[in-house]
């Protein structure tokens, strides 16, 4: 795949990283107006560093852009003239909308929307992604790269802002419930390293069992609660705190503040 990131700060970076270490890339182009952060991409095979986007996009088919919402809408503007029947747009923008960018490259283009979460450094990406009514032809495209990167879901527009909660702000929800059973542990007598550690590979363990087996989470809470026991005790008395409907409270809140930003920037 010939592909350019149009903007390689932190999410560029990490999406650079991903298609190199898979062998995905024919070609790489990462731009950028200061060239110092990626001039360590200049050692790769087949990947220019650049600040021309115009040239970027010239040897690309794929053009995958992680700019700042402020100026997404200048640099769709310098590109558009040059966007041809191959190209394909993949925006990792949060908010922008693919009417906003079909108004600037018009609607006959290949235009997908892709979110991934801050996992996507380590490989481990939950990544939601919808398109216009032409990127539907291309969307296997932009799974084949984000599923690189972790794992990937198409759905309709009208949901990127509830993925944006459970996905993107989804991490630092799951960092607090971490930091919580860190901090229990250590109570409990663990030092502060040891905790962190046990906490942390309970909860991948605890995904990849949901992964791997396609359960429900009441199936294997099911094999670890005993009548009269201590994990079931413990369940209940954070359930009377109020888990389960903190974190679904929290997570509505967040939606719905995401919800405002976007009615003010309109």
């Amino acid at each position: 795949m010939k592909i350019a990131i149009i903007g390689a700060g932190n999410l560029g970076q990490s999406i650079a990283k991903g298609l190199i270490t898979t062998n995905a890339i024919t070609s790489l182009y990462l731009t950028k107006r200061q060239l110092e952060s990626i001039a360590s991409f200049e050692g790769y095979q087949n990947v220019k560093v650049t600040s021309d986007n115009v040239l970027a996009v010239r040897k690309s088919d794929i053009l995958i852009f992680a700019v700042q919402p402020a100026h997404f809408e200048n640099i769709l503007k310098e590109i558009a003239p040059l966007i041809t029947e191959k190209h394909v747009i993949i925006s990792t923008i949060t908010g922008y909308s693919i009417a906003k960018i079909e108004a600037v490259v018009g609607e006959a283009q290949f235009v997908i929307r892709a979110m991934p979460n801050t996992a996507i450094a380590v490989g481990k990406s939950m990544t939601c992604m919808c398109s216009n009514t032409k990127g539907e032809q291309r969307i296997k495209i932009a799974e084949a790269i984000f599923n690189r990167l972790g794992t990937s879901i198409s759905i309709p527009e009208g949901q990127m802002q509830a993925a944006t909660v459970v996905c993107a702000s989804g991490v630092a929800f799951w960092m607090r419930l971490i930091r919580a059973t860190t901090q229990a542990a250590i109570q409990l007598g663990f030092d502060a390293k040891e905790a962190q550690e046990l906490a942390m590979h309970t909860c991948e363990g605890a995904a990849s069992l949901l992964i791997t087996t396609g359960n429900h989470p009441e199936q294997e809470i099911d094999k670890v609660t005993t009548p009269k026991g201590c994990t079931i005790e413990g369940l209940n008395e954070m359930e009377h705190k109020g888990l389960s409907s903190s974190l679904i409270q929290g997570m509505v809140t967040s939606f719905n503040k995401i919800n405002s930003i976007k009615t003010e920037q309109l």
